[in-house]
């Protein structure tokens, strides 16, 4: 119960800060499991996202979350198991650990995931470089859709520096769904993936 009442308070907040919009320009709205893909500039990336999905797709649809940022103080673990069902990933991993196998336990399940195939937060106006994560799924799920999405404005919500957020109209647009082409190289289908969530910016 406090966990859903928390819900619904941070979805009316951030929604107040950030205005929250989602904008569908290259598929609808669909309760369908897929995997989500998007730009990286802000922790807040995660509840953005989070806020402007529509219910019944954000009630199915987990976001990946690093565990030694989210994990650091009992509200933040408390916040993102019962109230965000995030999937926690090392970034400090051992290399005997595979850092898919909680996206792809969770996809076995039929969740979405909500990914950011930078792997870290960038400065720039455009992504950095996707790592392996989105390729490796795409090959394991090949059914799925792999939904790019651009984040706007959100970095200035929380300046750098600043402990106040900042009110300011922010947006979620959706793209056209992807997927991976037979015989496709890596490094040939991350940079379309990049191109195709840059692509989403002047919509």
């Amino acid at each position: 119960m406090l966990a859903k009442l928390m819900s619904y308070f941070l979805l009316g907040l951030i929604r107040v800060l950030t205005g929250a919009q989602a904008r569908w320009y290259g598929c609808p709205p669909k309760a369908e499991q897929r995997i989500y893909f998007a730009n990286h500039q802000s922790h807040a990336d995660l509840l953005m996202i989070w806020a402007a999905l529509p219910k019944e797709l954000r009630v199915r649809t987990r976001a990946i979350a690093a565990k030694d940022y989210w994990t650091t103080t009992p509200f933040k673990r408390w916040l993102t198991t019962a109230v965000f069902n995030v999937i926690y990933v090392a970034r400090d991993r051992s290399a005997d650990e595979d850092p898919l196998e909680p996206l792809i336990e969770a996809l076995s399940h039929g969740d979405s995931i909500i990914l950011f195939p930078e792997g870290t937060r960038g400065n720039a106006e455009e992504p950095q470089a996707f790592k392996a994560g989105l390729y490796n799924l795409a090959l394991k799920f090949p059914a799925l859709e792999l939904v790019p999405a651009w984040i706007n404005n959100v970095q200035r919500v929380m300046p750098k520096g600043e402990v106040v957020p900042v009110p300011v109209l922010c947006s979620v647009t959706f793209g056209a769904p992807l997927h991976l082409q037979i015989g496709e190289e890596r490094r040939a289908f991350l940079e379309r993936a990049r191109h195709a969530v840059m692509a989403l910016r002047d919509v």
